[in-house]
């Protein structure tokens, strides 16, 4: 006798097959409308059909539901094989609801009523329900055993071994035990010859010591404040800097802090974001080996104030014994205008009255020195040894003003992110300029600057790109031209600087982009480090609308091929490319080849007929409805109607009026985190993204009015998106569903190892959970977005922190295998680094600060590992 609850139970679970039915057939009609998959349309079909007799008391419900399992078993084995996440969306709810069906709850009342219909003569004869759930149990334990068989297959894996060591490499003039610069030499390889973590004893690794800097989120930041920064090991000290711009030293072995300089950066400022990835440095041994310029400049650059200084004065040593500490005075900073300073009618641009170190901290006559981008648009010079300011470099400002000669100011839309390039005595500087918020932006100049004197020595400007003397003190350099955000790398024994160069802002919209423009966006450009004169240059992307910048370090290995040895440039990119290239000409190493594009932007803009393509790439395959994903079969539906509403011709489909689906998005299968390469092995580590971006061109009234945001950002931060001046606004984001989960199947971030003398994937796999991505802390292993680079050691094991999941992991650089892992307190984006302690031991240094864009969980924690 069926209780009153299973009669409840089963009009329940009436109503929520039929709504089921009722939503996929909505659906699934839109699907089909718009050229899609007519699976919906048919499981609505047999959805509602399993309701209307569960309505009537029929037990064929559950033989009905059991084809239904069955059919969608069957479709999606055929759309994407045994692979287990895109099948768990397409069948969970199915799966579910037919377990649910199987409930006695359920076959009690459908029993009661068989009988019913029988004994009044409505039913000819008998018909058991347990037949029908045996049908229905059957359909879902085949399920079950395709689901286990997927538990078990990758199709997502590369297995095999990268080669051993194949060349003697030297030390690049880097102690053993250093970290000298943000890759550890300026080579930009992110690798330590230290072996003495290995595959055998990587999993002893513990905690030696954990500094927390303090730096507190505050009010005013950006979205995008992140603590991306790479210590450098100088001695027996670790320098780091953190997104507020405070620059500390801590003891490498103890974690203890030394000393800490806070720089009085300048009031309110224009920021789209706001980090410090590193420090660079100049030895003693350096600067005096350093050959005099050949020419001075005849214009030095502009003091921002006068260089008198009140406070004290010494000596390197002396200021140590006094413990080092500097005491910035309070009054020190200069509030900016918010809405920038004035520009005067000849395009030059007013003062922007930047605090002057020497003036506002203790000062020293330094010997070694390190360099210190700020936020504020100058790069300040201390000593290592007591973070005093040094009166023998900048003019005796100890700063080089950022804004000299520069269009356009507006305090914070132009600084220096990553450290700046030590070359004899230069420093050699580029920086970010804003994105997508107006064409009257600062410049993308690279300029070189006499380390002692602040003299500027040369200037190379895309605009005028063979004219690189400096230009004179009334001048500007051209306005909103490609800038050079991230780390460049140098080869002086060449005489070079290989310089990774962006887009044109707007970055989507490039119809009135000038010749030169067209020539160096998106491209790695080699100075001479004397005089700033091109030598070479290679474009990755040809008139780049879809922000494909040149996110990344290059990195210069000498690879064994053929019967040479090749000076090589390892170039990643945000469309996955990876371009291997003859340091010396630019020349591909690698083959390059021209591949056609999707055409279609919009009048008068254009879009280029072809795009190079490496012969290393990890450019994904096109996106198709079937890869669509959801969580469950209801968002995986509105993302497949979703990819048809959108233009898609493949990668580098244009941005258009109604939406385009931008894949690889511009967050990049490789950002600025970049690779690791052993030259003793002539192999790479490589961490690439997949995440499917949408794009919209939004057309603009006027120049003024806001049309992608709702209010104006407080305070200085800039709208961004909106692109002031140009005929579009542009509209960005993830393609996601309503969830927030992408559109796209996983995986979504990998680890590999590549063979950079033939070009070989020797293996590759997914990396990463979802355990801090998702409402529930699931720690289920689907391959997850990276953001931070990975660094390599000569004992065979890689490390990487920057999965958006809490963990630093280390892996067996032959395998790829993972091998350790360690829980993290906040977001681990950032490069970590290796070093010697003074007892001894090869120390392991992650930095867990999180990423204000990512989301991860942000944090002020410098952690280093070590065996017992």
């Amino acid at each position: 006798m069926p209780t009153r609850s299973s009669r409840t139970f089963l009009r329940v679970m009436t109503w929520v097959v039929g709504l089921c039915g009722v939503a996929l057939l909505l659906g699934g009609g839109w699907l089909v409308a718009v050229g899609g998959s007519f699976y919906y349309v048919v499981a609505a079909l047999l959805f509602l059909t399993t309701a209307v007799l569960l309505h009537r008391g029929r037990p064929e419900a559950l033989s009905v539901f059991a084809v239904l399992v069955v059919g969608t078993l069957i479709w999606a084995l055929y759309e994407v094989g045994f692979d287990w996440w895109p099948l768990a969306a397409r069948g969970d709810v199915v799966f579910v609801i037919g377990a649910l069906l199987l409930l006695p709850w359920v076959a009690r009342p459908l029993a009661r009523r068989t009988v019913a219909d029988a004994l009044d003569g409505r039913g000819a004869a008998l018909s058991p329900v347990a037949g029908h759930r045996a049908f229905l149990a059957a359909s879902l334990l085949a399920a079950v055993a395709v689901a286990a068989t997927s538990w078990f297959t990758d199709l997502h894996r590369i297995r095999g071994e990268l080669p051993g060591t194949r060349l003697g490499v030297g030390d690049g003039g880097v102690a053993e035990g250093d970290w000298l610069a943000y890759g550890r030499s300026q080579m930009g390889q992110r690798y330590s010859p230290l072996t003495d973590v290995t595959p055998d004893n990587v999993s002893s690794l513990q905690v030696a010591w954990h500094f927390e800097t303090g730096d507190e989120p505050q009010p005013g930041d950006p979205e995008e404040t992140t603590f991306q920064v790479t210590p450098l090991k100088i001695g027996e000290r670790l320098y780091l800097c953190t997104p507020h711009q405070n620059v500390i030293a801590l003891d490498a072995t103890t974690g203890a802090q030394v000393w800490r300089y806070d720089p009085v950066i300048q009031g309110e400022l224009a920021l789209q974001h706001l980090t410090c990835r590193g420090l660079s440095y100049q030895s003693a041994e350096a600067a005096a080996a350093a050959a005099p310029q050949a020419a001075a400049p005849a214009e030095p650059a502009s003091p921002s104030q006068p260089a008198a200084s009140t406070a004290p004065q010494g000596t390197a040593s002396e200021l140590a014994a006094g413990g080092g500490l500097t005491a910035p005075q309070e009054d020190a900073a200069t509030p900016g205008a918010s809405d920038g300073a004035p520009v005067d009618e000849t395009g030059g641009s007013a003062d922007p009255g930047l605090p002057v170190a020497a003036a506002n901290a203790r000062t020293a006559t330094c010997d070694d020195k390190l360099f210190m981008p700020t936020a504020d648009g100058r790069i300040v010079i201390l000593d290592p040894e007591t973070g005093a300011v040094c009166a023998n470099a900048g003019g005796g400002d100890g700063q080089i003003d950022l804004w000299d000669r520069m269009p356009n100011v507006n305090p914070g839309s132009y600084y220096s992110t990553s450290p700046v390039i030590v070359a004899g005595n230069s420093v050699i500087v580029g920086g970010t300029v804003l994105d997508n918020v107006s064409t009257a932006e600062a410049s993308g100049v690279i300029r070189a600057f006499d380390i002692t004197t602040g003299n500027l020595l040369w200037n190379w400007d895309s605009g005028k790109p063979n004219d690189t003397q400096p230009i004179g003190a009334g001048e500007t350099y051209t306005p909103n031209s490609p800038n050079s955000w991230s780390i460049m790398s140098a080869d002086e024994a060449l005489g070079l600087v290989y310089v990774p160069l962006g887009n044109q802002p707007p970055d989507q919209w490039g119809a009135n982009r000038s010749p030169e423009v067209e020539a160096y966006s998106s491209s790695i450009v080699a100075l001479d480090i004397r005089t700033g004169q091109p030598r070479w240059h290679f474009q990755t992307v040809h008139h780049d609308l879809w922000d494909y910048d040149v996110p990344a370090q290059p990195s210069l290995i000498d690879l064994p091929i053929g019967d040479e040895i090749v000076p090589a440039l390892v170039q990643p990119t945000k469309q996955g490319e990876i371009f291997v290239l003859d340091r010396r000409t630019g020349e591909p190493v690698m083959p390059v080849v021209e591949r056609r594009a999707p055409g279609g932007a919009v009048l008068p803009d254009r879009a280029a007929p072809t795009q190079p393509k490496s012969a290393i790439s990890f450019d994904p395959p096109p996106l198709r409805e079937r890869d669509m994903w959801g969580a469950t079969m209801f968002d995986q539906l509105a993302c497949r109607i979703a990819f048809h509403g959108l233009a898609y011709g493949g990668r580098f489909t244009p941005p258009s009026l109604d939406g385009s689906l931008i894949y690889p998005g511009n967050f990049g299968v490789f950002n600025w985190g970049s690779v690791a390469v052993d030259p003793a092995r002539g192999v790479m580590f490589a961490t690439p993204t997949y995440l499917a971006f949408t794009s919209r061109l939004v057309p603009r009234p006027d120049s003024r009015t806001l049309v992608v945001n709702d209010s104006q950002p407080q305070g200085a931060l800039p709208a961004l998106n909106e692109n002031f001046g140009a005929p579009y606004a542009i509209e960005l984001g993830p393609f996601t569903s309503a969830l927030g989960l992408p559109c796209q199947q996983p995986p979504w971030g990998y680890v590999a190892g590549v063979d950079l003398t033939t070009g070989e994937t020797a293996w590759m796999h997914k990396n990463g959970t979802t355990r801090d991505a998702s409402p529930i802390p699931l720690p289920f292993r689907m391959g997850v977005p990276n953001l931070g680079g990975p660094m390599m050691t000569a004992g065979g094991v890689a490390f990487l922190s920057g999965t958006i999941d809490d963990y630093v992991r280390g892996y067996d650089v032959t395998t790829g295998e993972e091998l350790w892992k360690a829980r993290l307190p906040a977001g681990g984006q950032a490069t970590p680094m290796t070093y010697r302690g003074a007892d001894g031991r090869q120390y392991v240094l992650v930095v867990a600060g999180g990423h204000g864009s990512l989301g991860t969980k942000r944090g002020d924690s410098v952690i280093a590992y070590a065996l017992p």
